[in-house]
C-alpha cells in the first residue's frame, strides 16, 4: 500500500505517458506501433504458447493448453518456487504473457486503482496508477480490482469502476499508458455491490459490459486507439458476468448469461443472434461450451444451472437448482463438473443433466474452478484448493492444499507452474500475495 502510495504522488498517475484516444496521426500510429512491437520483443512480453492472456486462460473456458502439468500437492515447505508480496488489494487473476505477470489492485485507504508487474521469477517491475478517487461503494466480498486484464500479446487492456462510470485502459509491457477510454456511465443504486466483470479480446477488439439498474450496455473498443467501435444496449439489471467469446455450433459468438437469459451476440458488430429464457436475473460466472451447447449458472433470486443448444433453436436441454453464483464451471469430454456456493463438487453428463456424483468439500466459494491435464483444481474461499480428477465415474481427491486464509481469485497456469493471488491476515493486517507453484 506504502508503494502505491509513493508511485502515486511521485508519477501523478502517469500523465506524462498518456496518449489521449484519437488524438494521434495515422503516421504516429504506425510509428507508435513499430516502436512498441520493437519494446515487446525486447522485454519478452510478446504472446507464446503456454501463456494465461485473459480470463479463463487461452482457451477462454479454464481449461490450461495440452501438455501443461503443475504438481497436485504443495505446502509452504514443498513445490512453492517463489512467493511475494502483492500491494493493494484485488480479486484479479494473474494475466500471463511472456516474462510477466500482471495484476489490477488498489489501495483503498489512498483510493488509487492501478496495474502491478512481476517478471516470472517474482521480481516486481513495475507499478503504474490509472485511478485516483471516486471508488464506488462495494459488497464485502467485492474489491475495487476484481476484473482480470486481458492482453493481446502486445498491450495489456484493465477496466476499473471509479467516479460512477468504467474506465478503460491499455498498457505497454513497461507499464506505460498508452491510451485510457471512459468506456460508459456505471452507478448501482438498489444493489451497491461495485463492479466484477473482466474485459474479452475478439481480433482488434477488447469487448466490456457495464451492467446495472441504472444503465446496461455492452461495447468494443478499439484495441490500438481505444475507440468505440460498436456498442449494445441492454436491459436494465443486475449482472456481474464476464463476457466471453467462443467457437459454438459453427460460428464465433459472444456468450453472456443473466437478466432471466442465457443470450447470444455477434463479437464483430455486437447485433443480437439468439437468447433463451432461463437461468435468473443476477449472474457472477461465465458461461462454459462444448460442441453446440452452452452452460451457465446463477443465484439470484432464484438458483439455477441450465444447458442450452446454441444453435438458435432455444431448446433448454435440462436443468436443475444447484447455484455457481460467483464462479464459473468446467466442461470437458462431455462432462460438466462445478464447485457450488456452499462447497459441493459435482459432475453432470453434460448432453442430459444427469448427476454422475457429488461430494461436499468446503465453502463457501467465489474462485473459479480450472483444469490442468486430468485434474481439477478449486479453491474455496479460506484459501483451501482441492484437487481431484475430471473423472465421471467417482469423485477422487487427489489432494487438499491450504495457502493463506483468503482466496478468492481464480489461478492461472503458465510452463507447468500455477500462480495463485491469495491473502493472510494476521495481527489485524491482512497482506496479499502472489505464489508460484511448481516443480523447483
Amino acid at each position: 500500500m506504502k508503494q502505491m502510495k509513493q508511485l502515486s504522488r511521485c508519477r501523478q498517475l502517469s500523465s506524462g505517458a498518456h496518449i489521449a484516444p484519437g488524438s494521434i496521426s495515422p503516421r504516429a500510429a504506425i510509428l507508435y506501433t513499430a516502436v512498441l512491437l520493437a519494446t515487446t520483443l525486447a522485454t519478452g512480453a510478446s504472446a507464446e504458447a503456454g501463456d494465461w492472456p485473459q480470463w479463463r486462460g487461452p482457451n477462454r473456458n479454464g481449461v490450461a493448453e495440452a501438455g501443461q502439468g503443475v504438481p497436485a500437492e504443495w505446502s509452504d515447505s514443498a513445490n512453492i518456487v517463489w512467493k511475494t508480496d502483492v500491494p493493494g488489494r484485488g480479486h484479479a487473476s494473474p494475466t500471463i504473457v511472456g516474462n510477466l505477470i500482471v495484476l489490477a489492485t488498489a489501495d483503498e485507504q489512498a483510493q488509487v486503482q492501478g496495474v502491478v508487474a512481476f517478471d516470472r521469477t517474482g521480481i516486481q517491475k513495475w507499478i503504474t496508477p490509472v485511478n485516483k478517487g471516486g471508488l464506488p461503494e462495494l459488497h464485502a466480498k467485492n474489491t475495487h480490482a476484481s476484473s482480470t486484464l486481458a492482453s493481446d500479446g502486445r498491450l495489456f487492456f484493465v477496466v476499473f469502476h471509479h467516479h460512477d462510470k468504467l474506465e478503460a485502459a491499455a498498457l505497454d509491457p513497461q507499464g506505460t499508458i498508452v491510451w485510457r477510454r471512459d468506456v460508459g456511465p456505471f452507478r448501482p443504486q438498489v444493489y451497491k455491490f461495485g463492479y466484477a466483470a473482466s474485459p474479452t479480446i475478439h481480433q482488434q477488439t477488447l469487448i466490456v459490459t457495464g451492467n446495472c439498474d441504472t444503465s446496461s450496455w455492452m461495447k468494443a473498443l478499439d484495441t490500438e486507439t481505444g475507440k468505440i467501435m460498436w456498442e449494445q444496449e441492454m436491459p436494465r439489471g443486475l449482472l456481474w458476468s464476464s463476457p466471453i467469446v467462443a467457437s459454438v455450433a459453427g460460428r464465433s459468438q459472444l456468450l453472456l448469461s443473466g437478466f432471466e437469459k442465457m443470450s447470444a451476440f455477434d463479437p464483430d458488430s455486437g447485433g443480437p443472434l439468439w437468447s433463451t429464457p432461463c437461468l435468473t436475473q443476477a449472474t457472477c460466472g461465465t458461461a462454459v461450451w462444448e460442441g453446440d451447447i452452452v452452460f451457465a449458472s446463477g443465484g439470484f433470486p432464484k438458483s439455477e444451472t441450465v444447458a442450452v443448444r446454441a444453435d438458435g433453436t432455444g431448446t433448454v436441454l435440462w436443468k436443475n437448482e444447484v447455484k455457481c453464483y460467483e464462479q464459473s464451471m468446467l466442461v470437458t469430454d462431455g462432462h460438466l463438473y462445478a464447485f457450488s456456493d456452499t462447497g459441493i463438487a459435482y459432475c453432470w453428463d453434460a448432453a442430459t443433466g444427469t448427476e454422475r456424483w457429488k461430494s461436499r468439500l468446503k465453502g463457501p466459494v467465489s474462485a473459479s474452478p480450472i483444469l490442468v491435464g486430468d485434474l481439477i483444481f478449486a479453491s474455496n474461499e479460506s484459501g483451501t484448493t482441492f484437487v481431484f480428477r475430471a473423472d465421471p465415474g467417482s469423485y477422487q481427491q487427489v489432494a487438499r492444499n491450504q495457502l493463506g486464509d483468503e482466496s478468492f481469485a481464480t489461478p492461472s497456469v503458465a510452463d507447468n507452474r500455477m500462480y495463485l493471488r491469495v491473502a493472510s491476515s494476521a495481527g489485524g493486517r491482512r497482506q496479499e500475495s502472489l505464489v508460484c507453484i511448481g516443480e523447483k
